[in-house]
């Protein structure tokens, strides 16, 4: 029994040459940045001011001289949206998720209310949102940007 145990530690140790020979790679070939990223740069970081002036000139451009019509406003919000998204994207908010969100309805006289609610960091995170009225609709458009750590 107390030969055996000396044979499989023997075995054990043995490594064969292949594995053995490795060689430490030059330090200036391999050195990197860091690449995490806990925060966003200054200049990319979700700026609701810059927002809401894109979200105000896309609902113009989209929305002026429409009226209210419940087959079209689920293919105008869906365009909404889209364009609002895309120009997000376009304006370098590198690692951000947005959500966008775009609703419709139609301008009768009467009140109503909406709200949000939203788990984020402060520092980080934000949104904006803008309203288009005419004498038929109204449009509520908010953008969400929420980094992506």
């Amino acid at each position: 029994m107390g030969e055996e145990t000396a044979e499989l530690s023997e075995s054990k140790s043995v490594v064969p040459e292949a594995e053995s020979d490795l060689s430490i790679p030059d330090t200036k070939e391999t050195a990197q940045q860091n690449s995490y990223v806990i925060r966003p740069n200054f200049s990319q970081k979700f700026r609701p001011v810059n927002v809401k002036e894109m979200l105000h000139t896309v609902l113009g451009e989209k929305l002026t001289g429409k009226t209210y019509s419940s087959e079209d406003t689920t293919a105008w919000t869906k365009e909404i949206s889209e364009t609002i998204r895309d120009r997000l994207k376009d304006m370098g908010h590198d690692r951000y998720k947005f959500v966008v969100q775009v609703v419709i309805g139609e301008q009768r006289g009467e009140g109503v209310k909406m709200c949000c609610r939203c788990f984020w960091d402060s520092d980080t995170d934000n949104y904006a949102q803008d309203i288009f009225m005419n004498d038929s609709l109204f449009c509520v458009a908010a953008a969400y940007g929420v980094f992506k750590y």
